[in-house]
């Protein structure tokens, strides 16, 4: 049960720097207005998703993947 902690905390702490990698090559949403105006076309084209689609969908993958450690974590922590 020992192996199984020590592996999901090593998961655990890939995942959260995976998490912190992903959110810091994001975009931020308030470029202000040249960002509206003049900004960079981030939507799908004919149904292939951009980079910035990509992004949010492996950000949303990576914080259930970091939550569901965490939970696993905890739990055989005090076994």
């Amino acid at each position: 049960m020992h192996a199984l902690y020590i592996l999901l905390c090593i998961l655990q702490v890939a995942s959260a720097i995976g998490l912190i990698a992903v959110v810091a090559m994001q975009q931020t949403k308030s470029e202000g207005l040249g960002g509206t105006i003049g900004g960079k076309v981030t939507s799908s084209f004919k149904g292939k998703p951009g980079f910035e689609d990509r992004l949010n969908d492996l950000t949303k993958y990576l914080g259930i993947g970091f939550f569901v450690l965490s939970i696993l974590v905890a739990v055989t922590m005090n076994r």
